[in-house]
């Protein structure tokens, strides 16, 4: 049976909207009046956590109804996302919601480096039909999207740990997703020059 394809900007929107809503939902989240500023920043994570939780859950539900397929990068964020989302609002605690990326962060390094050393590119599973490129080709591009990974986990504990919520919101929202389009954008030559013709003559 045929896969069923995402509309590249319905696909968009599916990753990147949950991270536009809990922005919105911390901006727009209700301070109570004479709350310092550590306390409303608190408030304002708190709430945004607790609509973030069932937003990416929905964008995961309607991504499984539109293609019958959950990737496997958006459910691991998902659980994640549930896991300490949930410890946050248990414990009033938004240290665990600040530590997610580092954690996802690390979790896809050390898989895409455990990967290399048993010299596979697990990477060619998830993106090999988006990105035809010879086995040289997505060896060199795990490597680098490995160390990556690595950067942008010490970037994230460097920012949560000494600067405050806002700013951390604003590199949540946008740094870390253009920073990622960014380096993606970085390996066009590699993948022109790794790339291979694929026969679309077969199905």
């Amino acid at each position: 049976m045929a896969e069923k394809k995402t509309n590249p900007i319905l696909k968009m929107v599916l990753e990147l909207g949950p991270i536009g809503v809990f922005f919105l939902a911390y901006r727009w989240a209700p301070i109570a009046e004479g709350a310092t500023e550590t306390e409303g920043q608190l408030a304002q994570i708190l709430f945004a956590t607790k609509i973030f939780i069932p937003v990416i859950l929905g964008a995961l539900a309607l991504s499984w109804v539109l293609t019958k397929q959950l990737p496997k990068m958006a459910v691991m964020t998902a659980v994640l996302v549930v896991v300490f989302g949930g410890l946050t609002l248990w414990l009033q605690d938004d240290t665990f919601i600040k530590m997610k990326p580092t954690i996802l962060y690390g979790i896809f390094a050390v898989a895409l480096g455990f990967g290399l050393m048993r010299g596979e590119s697990y990477l060619k599973y998830l993106m090999d039909e988006v990105v035809p490129m010879e086995n040289e080709g997505w060896m060199k591009f795990t490597s680098r999207f490995a160390l990556f990974f690595v950067m942008m986990a010490v970037t994230n504990e460097i920012v949560w740990r000494n600067f405050n919520t806002d700013i951390w919101v604003n590199f949540r929202t946008f740094f870390l997703p253009i920073a990622s389009f960014i380096f993606v954008m970085s390996q066009a030559g590699l993948f022109m020059k790794y790339g291979i013709e694929r026969d679309d003559s077969e199905s």
